[in-house]
């Protein structure tokens, strides 16, 4: 799952990231709303983190262009502005959600995991595909019921591929989904850390399916 972050105090924004890398998250942060206007429109994330006090351009006028475009994608914003008219205005903007600063990471969390719930209409904890279970709220694998060792760019690339159930998933896009907008993002890259899912799977009963010119596909062994 890749997020964008968009928050002006850069200690904050590097402490959010980190916390959010741990969950195996892939975070883009950036600190102005000229910066994130761009990344919006070229970009593509499972979910928005918006700080309303931006410089360049407030984050209420960044929402509103975002969804004009017809943009889709969940926002939380995340700030320190806790008037009930700033709430209604966020929310009126296109917010699906509002966090008060200070905030507890896990109430974080939680909400960004309800949020991701929602987008993906999973209605349990669990996404499953043969053998390999996907726990959505511990954000953890297990194949036959042991847990897989992951690292966050593994985790996801087999989340998008497990999400997908079993339909093809273009380089593109899985590339889209592990690398951020500072990474070296390949296919040689990308290949790299699919060879090492792989690996890990092993020899059990759900597989890493290569379909040339196309992307890639889970698969059951027989």
């Amino acid at each position: 799952m890749r997020i964008l972050l968009i928050e002006d105090n850069v200690d904050l924004a590097n402490w959010l990231s980190r916390l959010l890398q741990k969950s195996r998250y892939v975070v883009d942060c950036v600190h102005d709303g000229v910066d994130a206007d761009a990344a919006l429109a070229t970009q593509d994330y499972d979910l928005i983190i918006l700080d309303l006090g931006l410089p360049q351009m407030s984050g209420l006028d960044l929402l509103r262009r975002f969804r004009q475009r017809r943009g889709v994608t969940p926002v939380i914003i995340l700030t320190a502005n806790d008037a009930v008219s700033s709430r209604v205005a966020g929310l009126d903007a296109g917010a699906d959600d509002y966090l008060v600063k200070p905030f507890e990471p896990d109430e974080l969390e939680a909400r960004i995991r309800a949020q991701l719930r929602r987008r993906q209409d999973h209605r349990t904890a669990q996404v499953s595909f043969g053998a390999l279970v996907l726990e959505t709220e511990g954000r953890r694998f297990t194949l036959e019921g042991v847990p897989l060792e992951l690292t966050a760019r593994e985790f996801s690339v087999l989340e998008a591929l497990i999400l997908a159930g079993g339909r093809v998933v273009p380089k593109a896009k899985l590339t889209g989904t592990v690398f951020g907008l500072d990474d070296d993002a390949t296919d040689n890259a990308l290949e790299i850390y699919v060879h090492r899912v792989r690996k890990k799977l092993g020899g059990g009963s759900v597989s890493i399916g290569t379909l040339r010119g196309l992307g890639y596909a889970l698969r059951l062994v027989e």
